[in-house]
């Protein structure tokens, strides 16, 4: 099973690790399909017929993108609220999402230690994704469990943005033919 990579990063040339994760991800042609929005869509017209085909083609679907303000960055924003319309997502009739695979790859600026209760940020990164697990529910579709690399702002290197776009590769694997609950969070020695 081939997997969609829904890629919303405002300025990948800039990014550290969605940059690495697409050049990673690139290499896997023949599995893994990249789509760019904001290449896609410099003027923010969203193809919404295009985009809703090529969720029909792919069971497996992975947004990536880098947590922006707690949410995400509001060019994939407007590609939900477009794409997923009532009548072809939801809805009596809306079924075209239903049983497919979703998942969320998420580089976070921050901490890890601050996504807890006691931490700076007060919520868990499950609870901050709850409104994209909401809409993948809404939807019909399975949820899967996010893959995330914490300190991407600054504090990873380059030896651990590299193990983290292997991990990544292996989460997509992984869940192209299971489906687990459990978060998949970047694994690598911290310097914090």
């Amino acid at each position: 099973m081939k997997t969609l990579v829904i890629l919303a990063h405002p300025n990948i040339d800039a990014s550290r690790v969605n940059q690495r994760w697409k050049q990673e991800l690139g290499k896997q042609a023949s599995e893994i399909t990249i789509h760019e929005i904001y290449r896609e869509y410099p003027d923010w017209n969203i193809n919404v017929s295009k985009e809703q085909k090529l969720l029909e083609a792919y069971d497996h679907v992975i947004l990536q993108f880098p947590l922006y303000w707690y949410s995400y960055p509001p060019l994939l924003k407007k590609w939900f609220d477009d794409v997923f319309a009532y009548g072809w997502a939801y809805g009596s009739k809306g079924n075209k999402l239903h049983g497919k695979k979703l998942g969320l790859a998420m580089s976070i600026g921050d901490k890890k230690v601050n996504y807890t209760r006691d931490g700076s940020v007060s919520f868990t990164v499950d609870e901050v994704i709850a409104p994209f697990k909401a809409s993948i529910n809404h939807v019909g579709a399975v949820a899967l469990p996010y893959f995330a690399v914490f300190g991407a702002s600054f504090q990873a290197t380059d030896e651990e943005i590299n193990q983290s776009a292997q991990e990544y590769l292996r989460y997509i694997r992984k869940h192209q033919d299971e489906v687990d609950n459990e978060p998949y969070v970047a694994k690598y020695r911290v310097h914090w």
